[in-house]
């Protein structure tokens, strides 16, 4: 029974459906006592989750229940905000007389960061540099579970939601065939002209620019923020890097707010961000405070809400990581007694402020779910959109598809996942992508 549930899940495709992408089926093979579901959707004006406990709230906690029976857990906590009233109501309905528990969390930044996520919900501690299973849990977000209960079915993946916000005529979440580009996605959402501005894809604390409009959303892909070329956030995400390493050793003040309000930091990590600031005047010499960067999570607390000068301590580790990693120096041993700061309960970033300080405000609004389906063309659909090894397409150039239909598959003895055709049509290309085109007369 547990064997044929991994491998519906295997079959179907599904991966972690923000982040990284992580294979769903190896995450669930493992045994478990807990399996969260990170329901926080903490990265301001993204809605995508929220809606979705909501509406999809029995599909959700089916998915839920197929986890618990693949690793044998005893447990199910759903990790979610008070303020979502809704989705709480729904999942009241659908959790009755089963062994799943809500577990209320406050509105701060950044509550869906795993670590803390399972420390909110179990009081268990994640050692630094490790994974949820390494304390009995497994943490699976929102429309994951959803994908499994669809995986069960026989339904593989072949959509993602996403929420289109920022300067658009109508913000709104819906649902996308993977592969879309993300300008024709932002079509939908009113926007056709992107002069003087800018889109973030992912949220606007974690987020990246987009280069490239062209490129296409990925089962991973949960948000899409247009902002003006002069807004604050976007200025600072485009600072190369020489820059924001002369700005770290000429005006950090070693005033300690960046490591003071570190969620890693306050949950027992090893990291001080303000002593690593302090090291970049010196790139000798300093190796095992550098090797604190290792254990950044990349959230952007330092850089977005707690520095009064206006530097990028996230950068900086980020860059710290990628040259340490590149000398072939590896993160240093976690702590031995690894335990939460007692003030860790006061020092969480309420997110309307947070939102003030991006200068978002204006932003913060409704972006309602439609399930309207959207006529996409083409799309083109990534090989590598998950942790792991590419897929290899098992289709060739010319040959007609339908929706739903196996185009590529995990590499013998690799970490992977299968991808589906997302609309019907002819294949046009393969090469890190397989492209499809609408067929001739075609509306599906």
């Amino acid at each position: 029974m547990r064997e044929q549930l991994i491998q519906k899940v295997k079959d179907a495709g599904v991966v972690g459906a923000g982040g990284a992408g992580f294979p769903t089926h190896v995450k669930i093979s493992s045994n478990a006592r807990s399996v969260i579901v990170n329901g926080a959707e903490c990265e301001p004006l993204l809605r995508v989750d929220q809606q979705l406990m909501d509406i999809k709230a029995a599909k959700m906690v089916r998915g839920l229940e197929t986890v618990m029976k693949a690793t044998g857990a005893s447990e199910g906590i759903i990790a979610l905000k008070s303020k979502y009233k809704h989705a709480i109501a729904s999942l009241e309905k659908e959790i009755a007389g089963k062994p799943i528990r809500i577990n209320i969390l406050g509105d701060f930044y950044p509550a869906g960061d795993e670590h803390l996520t399972v420390y909110e919900a179990t009081g268990r501690l994640v050692p630094q540099g490790g994974i949820p299973l390494k304390v009995d849990c497994i943490v699976d977000n929102v429309e994951t579970l959803i994908n499994i209960a669809a995986a069960i079915e026989g339904k593989p993946v072949t959509d993602t939601y996403l929420t289109i916000t920022g300067e658009v005529p109508h913000p709104l979440t819906l649902k996308l065939p993977v592969g879309t580009s993300v300008q024709e996605a932002l079509k939908i959402a009113g926007q056709t002209s992107l002069d003087g501005m800018k889109v973030i894809e992912g949220g606007p604390m974690m987020g990246k620019i987009i280069e490239n409009l062209n490129q296409p959303i990925t089962k991973t892909t949960k948000g899409l923020i247009v902002l003006f070329l002069e807004h604050p956030l976007i200025q600072k995400r485009m600072l190369p890097l020489e820059r924001i390493a002369k700005q770290a050793r000429i005006s950090c003040i070693q005033c300690r707010f960046c490591t003071d309000l570190c969620p890693r930091y306050l949950l027992g990590h090893h990291l001080e961000p303000h002593k690593i600031m302090r090291t970049i005047k010196h790139l000798q010499g300093q190796e095992e405070t550098m090797k604190m960067a290792f254990a950044c999570s990349e959230c952007g607390v330092c850089e977005q809400y707690a520095c009064i000068m206006g530097l990028s301590p996230r950068a900086v580790n980020s860059m710290l990581k990628k040259e340490l990693s590149k000398l072939g120096i590896k993160p240093a041993e976690p702590p031995a007694h690894q335990t939460a700061d007692t003030i860790q309960a006061h020092r969480k970033v309420p997110i309307k402020r947070l939102i003030s300080r991006l200068g978002l405000k204006n932003y913060d609004v409704s972006a309602p779910l439609s399930e309207e389906e959207h006529l996409i063309n083409q799309v083109e659909i990534k090989l590598r959109q998950h942790v792991g090894a590419p897929s290899q397409p098992i289709v060739k150039v010319g040959q007609q598809v339908q929706k739903g239909d196996l185009i590529a598959v995990i590499p013998e003895k690799a970490l992977g996942a299968n991808i589906h055709a997302s609309i019907s049509g002819v294949v046009k290309e393969i090469s890190d992508s397989i492209v499809i085109s609408l067929m001739e007369g075609s509306d599906k």
